[in-house]
């Protein structure tokens, strides 16, 4: 039998396919069949019955565990934020102090010091503007070249490096357990009819903004 995806044979598309995250979340249900499923272990008799029930206890006490992972994984994400906001608004008035600085720069920096609890959505564009801060500061950095040998700004700008790398090894282990959750409520039957009892939905992952999307696929040398 011929593998029916044949990476030798086609078909091919030679222009490429970008992806992107579909940002819907996805109520978790079962049919009447599960009802009969569980009506039926009772039917076979009374162990069945509570062998399930105990099953379906340990269902829950999981998935609840495992919504508290995803907390505490997207708080790490918001520590992380709040930190190279507060490295940006530091190497922002550092140099202000050399050269005269869009007054808009301090007042949007300002406004992204929310703190923790962010949904998700808000969580994607705090990061996303902040990314967007950034470049503006590399601009005024490259516009005045003298100040990348500033000890104070290159250390501050070794710290915003630094905390990029430690924001994308947080979104990665959250996008993991996204994963993990997304996969496990619909784990039939224990798992999903338990999750459909609750009212649970798909989780979405973490999500690039458009702007960074395009400025990845930019000429950077």
């Amino acid at each position: 039998m011929a593998n029916e995806l044949d990476e030798m044979t086609g078909p091919i598309n030679p222009d490429g396919r970008d992806v992107n995250v579909i940002a819907k979340q996805l109520p978790v249900k079962v049919g009447v069949g599960s009802t009969v499923f569980e009506v039926l272990l009772w039917v076979l008799g009374i162990i069945p019955g509570l062998v399930f029930l105990f099953l379906k206890i340990r269902a829950k006490n999981y998935l609840q565990k495992l919504q508290q992972k995803l907390q505490h994984d997207a708080s790490q994400i918001d520590n992380y934020l709040e930190q190279r906001v507060r490295v940006l608004e530091n190497t922002a008035a550092l140099v202000n102090k050399s050269v005269e600085l869009d007054k808009s720069t301090f007042t949007q920096i300002a406004a992204l010091r929310s703190g923790n609890g962010l949904t998700d959505e808000q969580r994607n564009a705090v990061s996303s503007k902040i990314d967007s801060l950034h470049a503006q500061l590399n601009v005024a950095l490259e516009n005045y070249p003298d100040l990348k040998a500033h000890d104070d700004i290159r250390q501050a700008m070794s710290q915003n490096a630094y905390l990029q790398k430690e924001i994308t090894a947080a979104r990665e282990l959250y996008n993991d357990t996204v994963n993990q959750w997304n996969s496990d409520i619909f784990s039939w039957p224990t798992k999903q009819i338990v999750a459909a009892r609750a009212g649970y939905t798909t989780r979405i992952p973490f999500t690039a903004s458009a702007e960074v999307k395009q400025r990845a696929t930019e000429v950077f040398f």
